[in-house]
């Protein structure tokens, strides 16, 4: 018995199929935005810029002890 394929999925395989070009660009695009090399001064600086959340971000709590 042959398994279920969607009508998107197979859309999906024969495009991709036809236009062998956009895998290409997929894996260009990913490695421009995750398959970056990077180095621990970056890690650092990145994990120095982050800004202290809110304990609770739905209610202000500095603006109630005001009130």
């Amino acid at each position: 018995m042959k398994a279920y394929v969607s009508e998107v999925t197979q859309f999906m395989r024969d495009f991709l199929e036809r236009h062998p070009e956009v895998v290409e660009k997929q894996k260009e695009a990913r490695a421009t935005w995750w398959d970056r090399p990077q180095t621990l001064a970056e890690n650092k600086a990145r994990e120095e810029a982050k800004v202290a959340k809110k304990s609770y971000e739905y209610y202000d709590l500095e603006k109630d002890k005001e009130a």
